[in-house]
């Protein structure tokens, strides 16, 4: 993950298990940072997953058609 230096930030508030916190607290772990990567993740998978979604019936129908026609330029192909 890489973040700009002049991205804004804003606090806010998480409430996550007391033995959770000391844990990293007593690892020397940033939480603010282990936080922002595991929000950073959902958010990617979250995207992946509604881009699937939203483009689903696009991709079936390429798929059929590769099925039915084979790949284009499927003779100018090395393996």
């Amino acid at each position: 993950m890489s973040t700009s230096v002049t991205q804004s930030r804003r606090a806010t508030n998480v409430t996550i298990p007391d033995s959770l916190l000391q844990e990293a607290k007593a690892l020397k772990i940033n939480v603010s940072q282990a936080c922002e990567r595991g929000l950073s993740a959902a958010v990617a998978e979250a995207r992946a997953q509604k881009f699937l979604t939203e483009n689903r019936e696009a991709m079936d129908a390429w798929n059929a058609h590769v099925e039915q026609h084979g790949l284009p330029l499927a003779a100018h192909r090395q393996f």
